[in-house]
């Protein structure tokens, strides 16, 4: 009898499972689902995990060969990311200046308006840029950088992945346009710095700036923080769910950036000092 109960148990589970896999199918936006990677989370899933799986195995497989250079492969990768980063902040301005959105309160646009269509898919290569960005681990795993793949690096890709393809599936657009805003603007200038240090050491003395670079991450995230905290004590049109997991998500982040911030800028001055 308990094999039975546990059996039955272990069949309503996986019942609840199917029902809840075919209700996030089937309640995302229809105007992107046919989009790339959009109307199941199985592909991105499917990415992720060997995205996973190379981090775990990457390292041990170059230990029998060379670090790899890849000098002109990686400045023509960052400046790639440098034209689109600044493709999407563009449009994510333009789009919600025009289509006179709120910076406080944006309900997202479900129409087939030129601007609705617009946001919607400026909000898709946003998504697909997390994916391409899958790639900086990539390149530090072949160039033997292991020291770069950090725990706050991986966190940070994997998660962005993940929450921008349920930006995009649910919600491609409203309140989500300031995120992908904030964080394109942020991203030339980081891709930039990685295009200008993937030219070689002598490069280095016009790198001096990293550490303003993530100062200015910090402040995105805050400012991020405090728009998405704006909404969970005011009635806004937009799923206050997803405002609650970008608000929580976000100070996770906070805490990791400035816990990188102590170690690489201030703990070594200071141990330096006494």
């Amino acid at each position: 009898m308990r094999h039975l109960l546990q059996g039955s148990g272990m069949a309503s589970t996986w019942q609840k499972i199917q029902e809840f896999y075919k209700w996030a199918l089937e309640n995302g936006d229809p105007r992107t689902d046919p989009w790339l990677l959009v109307y199941s989370p199985l592909p991105v899933t499917l990415l992720f995990t060997l995205y996973l799986v190379f981090v775990a195995l990457g390292p041990r497989l170059m230990r029998k060969w060379e670090p790899l250079r890849l000098k002109g492969l990686l400045t023509a990768y960052n400046l790639t990311l440098v034209a689109l980063s600044i493709y999407m902040f563009y449009e994510f301005l333009v789009t919600s200046v025009l289509a006179n959105y709120s910076y406080l309160c944006q309900p997202v646009d479900y129409t087939q308006s030129k601007l609705g269509m617009r946001m919607a898919r400026v909000c898709w290569w946003f998504f697909f840029s997390k994916v391409i960005e899958l790639l900086d681990t990539v390149f530090f795993i072949l160039r033997k950088k292991p020291e770069q793949v950090t725990f706050l690096h991986v966190y940070h890709h994997g998660t962005m992945l993940f929450n921008w393809w349920a930006g995009v599936k649910y919600v491609p657009g409203g309140q989500a346009f300031f995120i992908g805003m904030l964080n394109s603007f942020v991203h030339i200038f980081m891709y930039l710095y990685y295009g200008l240090a993937s030219l070689g050491p002598q490069m280095q003395r016009y790198l001096w700036w990293k550490r303003y670079l993530t100062i200015l991450q910090l402040c995105q995230f805050v400012a991020i923080a405090v728009h998405s905290s704006y909404n969970l004590f005011t009635e806004c049109p937009f799923p206050k769910g997803f405002n609650i997991a970008v608000f929580l998500y976000i100070l996770s982040l906070i805490v990791l950036f400035l816990n990188f911030y102590y170690w690489t800028y201030t703990r070594g001055k200071w141990e330096k000092l006494t």
